[in-house]
């Protein structure tokens, strides 16, 4: 007769088949199905999403849980199997409050607002896709009503994707980065400005995607277990740490906007095919946080990517397949040009200086959506009135504007704040890995990412859900979620490169 334990973690293994299935549905969506498609995988993805939650939120599991509370007693609350069972009691009391019913209307609506979106995008016309978001956002809104009532209705969104976050942290946080950062950026305004025209001309789309795949082989991306495709924003996704997929697009006046979208979704990869296999099919399986996750990218992205070390390895490979478009160019002038900062438009290729402000201004309507204060239909209007405060531009299109995300036609809101957070991240562990290794940049000069790489799985990858954020960065950093450490980071290098 099966323990527990053992029904528990056969029960979960269906529902991670299920989910995954689904999710598997849904990159094909976004990276090869036919325009004609789009119905019929919202019919299988809602049916596999509402057999996931079913079986999740089923008296089985319900009643496999009630037994092992009664019978772990005083074990260790570290040990794996406490872990699995606390954190999926957690899932589990926040799962048993959506009905079945929602989750098949929430997976047909996101997607066809994602399919919509599309198309929208595309077009440029907000209007053709303004009935989806309506629809998103109503089941948002429901969404939160099953839940008991919180400080701020965000809060419930906001801890689905940040546990034990709430909309007052992360508007707290904010507020501390939005006054240094904007501080920052007009000092730099007033400085000699950087040439980057030679990051202006033509590239071939070829020569960086196959300078991209070296890059992120170096990283230590393992093929055998994943791959790259192109979609139309840039995402990664993983079946478990033995699949683990990431796309990146290419743009024509952007082209550099390739390669660090595939070092950006390979640090989302290195995350996943570091989770440890014994978390494989449980509820710790995946990463402990967005906010984790993206420290993963924007570490490997930008504190790795866009560093002078790096470029000082690699600068010479890129040369060597452009050599038209880098004739003359010196790997100074080149760091410096990637590096750059402006006031743009796009927040995938904002650079780090302004970054936080397009999460802000994400954030701050995703609460007034949310709350009531802002209506779907007046969206683009808002959205163009903030980026004109926050960064001195005003989008002249909605594909330029409130267009480029894919997150709100996929539901994801509570999402943004996490991009924030997980830059804040990446700078507490850069500091302590520099801490622990005193030769981190010249590691990195050799191109040797190996000391990195594996203290990285060793203290945060293999471990998965095993520990809630603040936890899991305490744990390593010995200190709380913290902005200064990326505010040095930023007025540190940014001071340097406009000297």
């Amino acid at each position: 007769m099966s323990t527990p334990f053992e029904t528990l973690t056969t029960l979960l293994a269906e529902v991670a088949d299920l989910r995954h299935a689904a999710e598997l549905l849904e990159w094909d969506e976004r990276v090869y199905m036919p325009a004609g498609g789009a119905e019929v995988h919202g019919e299988m993805q809602a049916t596999l999403r509402r057999l996931a939650h079913e079986k999740f939120t089923s008296d089985a599991v319900g009643q496999a849980l009630d037994d092992l509370k009664r019978t772990q007693g005083s074990g260790n609350p570290d040990s794996r199997e406490s872990r699995i069972v606390a954190v999926t009691a957690r899932d589990y009391d926040k799962a048993t409050k959506v009905p079945p019913r929602y989750v098949a209307e929430h997976a047909l609506a996101v997607s066809a607002a994602q399919h919509a979106w599309g198309e929208a995008r595309a077009a440029s016309d907000f209007a053709a896709f303004l009935p989806h978001l309506q629809r998103v956002v109503e089941l948002k809104r429901e969404y939160v009503s099953f839940f008991p009532p919180a400080a701020h209705p965000y809060d419930t969104l906001l801890d689905d994707y940040e546990p034990g976050m709430t909309t007052a942290d992360v508007q707290s946080i904010f507020g501390v980065l939005r006054k240094r950062q904007v501080a920052l950026i007009g000092a730099l305004a007033q400085r000699p400005q950087v040439d980057d025209s030679f990051l202006r001309v033509s590239y071939a789309e070829r020569d960086l995607w196959d300078f991209a795949v070296e890059v992120i082989t170096a990283f230590g991306f393992d093929w055998t277990h994943g791959r790259q495709d192109k979609s139309a924003h840039p995402f990664a996704t993983s079946f478990g740490s033995e699949d683990v997929r990431i796309t990146t697009r290419w743009v024509e006046d952007q082209p550099l906007g390739l390669l660090f979208g595939t070092m950006h979704e390979a640090g989302h990869a290195l995350y996943e095919q570091g989770v440890d296999r014994i978390h494989h099919r449980t509820q710790l399986e995946g990463g402990a946080s967005l906010g984790v996750h993206e420290s993963q990218s924007r570490l490997w992205e930008n504190l790795v990517g866009r560093s002078l070390p790096f470029w000082e390895h690699f600068y010479p490979m890129l040369q060597a397949r452009c050599r038209s478009q880098l004739a003359g160019v010196t790997v100074e002038q080149f760091y410096k040009a990637i590096n750059k900062v402006e006031r743009s438009l796009i927040r995938v290729e904002a650079d780090e200086a302004t970054y936080n402000l397009h999460v802000m201004l994400r954030l701050e309507l995703e609460i007034a959506l949310i709350e009531g204060s802002l209506a779907v239909k007046d969206l683009p209007d808002a959205w163009n009135g903030r980026v004109e405060e926050y960064l001195g531009i005003r989008p002249p299109s909605d594909k330029l504007g409130v267009l480029q995300d894919i997150h709100w036609s996929a539901g994801l809101f509570g999402y943004f704040a996490t991009y924030a957070l997980g830059n804040l991240i990446a700078a507490q562990l850069w500091e302590k890995f520099e801490a622990l290794e005193p030769s981190r940049d010249g590691q990195i000069g050799r191109g040797d990412f190996s000391r990195l790489r594996a203290w990285l799985k060793s203290e945060l990858h293999q471990h998965g859900r095993m520990y809630q954020p603040k936890e899991l960065v305490a744990r390593i950093t010995g200190g709380p979620i913290d902005p200064e450490p990326y505010l040095r980071y930023l007025e540190g290098k940014y001071t340097a490169v406009y000297a």
